[in-house]
């Protein structure tokens, strides 16, 4: 009998109201209205187990890692020896080892994170455990055993990365050491339990083709980028709260050529560049004394000695918008960022705000010459209803007209088309017609823009879908 039939079996029998029987209860857990195989099904239930046979020395800060390990599989072993009988010293072994590993690891949060479907996994509190699949969320059966247990996770986690939260500081981001981006809250912040947020790091960065393939971009509007990039455009990406800018941004650079100089500036590294010519600065935040802090501005000032062929911003946040557009205005063509907005118009009213909080006081109207002058393209990005996330919009920054910034759109979502069968956007990011106005020094920078990049207008599909 396999180990998985074997711990099925053991896990279904009658064995008595003991603490390690309660353990292996035979009520089925499920995820996503998907049961969890035998080992998993007692992986989840080992915190429950070892808080109640240990209790608070489970969370004992005076003994070190190793040692409490040590304890925690000895006294596994205690447990599964007597209720585990069928099982050979090697499996139960093996067994101990895979627990212990996720009892000390992240807790009932370990088989979200290794699980490659998972994009997020939002804790609230010790019995609230949600995580985002496909675009959408779901409430799943785990649970962590206490707000101690939640706590000793989070402690493990931002020690980890050279970080401290405690009640003087009850509020962090941080990364894992695979990228992952994670903000924990605990209280006198967050009034009902300490809280965890991870976005969670790609395995495998995606490519311009996986993004075609996902239908976030389509062919003709992913060459039109590549294009852009190559005759280096300034390039903005903005979009509201998880809708992929970040992955968009990895995509896009990825067009940046081989030969050039690329230095990035993020608030946590997550762009995976594969050019060799690559520079990557991160952001620091103060100490425990409030100072040592090296904002992204600080940074931004600095990649300009550092002679720069391109600059990649993670994401504009404040004043840095300043240097980040007098940067794209003196020789450093081809830039890219991301902000947050809810539309390429939004972006523009996002940009001024920022550059206001530069403490720099400049006339509105210098500063939108300034947007209107340092940016050439704004890529929009948005969360479907259907939870699948879309370019809908690409938008030439073409100028001024009086004092508002003009905006062209290249590309548009067609929203006309519905939904599918599946209940997605049947709709794709279509051309609209309009030439940009920076054609030209494309061509000049070796650049041409195909009549197959800008092929079937918009208003052509939407027209020929009306007549039949």
């Amino acid at each position: 009998m396999s180990l998985a039939k074997r711990l099925k079996a053991t896990a279904t029998a009658d064995s008595g109201p003991t603490v390690a029987s309660a353990m292996f209860d035979s009520t089925p857990r499920t995820v996503h209205d998907r049961p969890l195989d035998p080992l998993s099904e007692i992986k989840a239930r080992a915190n429950e187990a070892l808080f109640a046979r240990l209790g608070q020395r489970l969370f004992d800060s005076s003994m070190s890692e190793q040692q409490l390990h040590s304890y925690v599989v000895k006294e596994l072993d205690v447990v599964l020896e007597s209720e585990l009988t069928e099982l050979s010293g090697a499996e139960r072994h093996d067994l101990v080892q895979a627990i212990s590993a996720d009892v000390l690891g992240l807790g009932p949060i370990e088989t979200f994170m290794a699980d490659p479907l998972v994009t997020e996994v939002m804790v609230n509190g010790d019995d609230s455990i949600y995580v985002e699949r496909a675009g959408k969320l779901y409430l799943t059966e785990a649970r962590f055993v206490s707000t101690d247990h939640l706590r000793q996770v989070i402690e493990r986690i931002v020690s980890g990365v050279g970080r401290r939260i405690d009640e003087s500081t009850p509020l962090v981001d941080a990364r894992l050491p695979d990228g992952s981006r994670v903000n924990a809250v605990i209280p006198p912040l967050s009034v009902d339990g300490p809280m965890l947020t991870i976005r969670k790091f790609a395995k495998t960065a995606f490519t311009a083709g996986d993004l075609v393939t996902m239908r976030t971009l389509g062919q003709q509007s992913a060459e039109f980028i590549d294009a852009c990039v190559r005759g280096k455009r300034n390039i903005l990406i903005s979009g509201g709260t998880g809708t992929g800018k970040t992955t968009l941004l990895n995509v896009v650079s990825s067009f940046i050529p081989e030969s050039d100089r690329i230095v990035t500036i993020e608030d946590a590294v997550e762009l995976r560049l594969h050019q060799r010519h690559v520079i990557r600065l991160e952001s620091r935040p103060p100490n425990i004394e409030g100072r040592g802090a090296v904002p992204i501005r600080e940074l931004l000032r600095n990649s300009l000695r550092m002679r720069p062929d391109r600059i990649v911003v993670g994401e504009v946040r404040g004043g840095e918008a300043l240097d980040m557009l007098q940067a794209m205005n003196t020789g450093h063509e081809g830039s890219l960022s991301t902000l947050h907005a809810n539309s390429p118009r939004d972006a523009m009213s996002r940009l001024e705000t920022m550059v206001m909080m530069s403490g720099i006081e400049l006339p509105v109207r210098a500063i939108r010459e300034q947007v209107a002058s340092a940016l050439d393209l704004v890529i929009h990005l948005s969360r479907m209803r259907d939870g699948t996330r879309r370019v809908v919009e690409i938008s030439e920054v073409s100028g001024m007209e009086g004092d508002t910034i003009t905006l062209s759109s290249l590309f548009k979502f067609d929203y006309e088309r519905g939904f599918d069968e599946d209940g997605n956007y049947a709709g794709d990011l279509m051309p609209t017609g309009l030439r940009p106005m920076f054609s030209d020094e494309l061509r000049y920078m070796g650049v041409e823009l195909s009549d197959s990049m800008l092929g079937t207008t918009f208003d052509d599909a939407v027209a020929g879908r009306r007549k039949r």
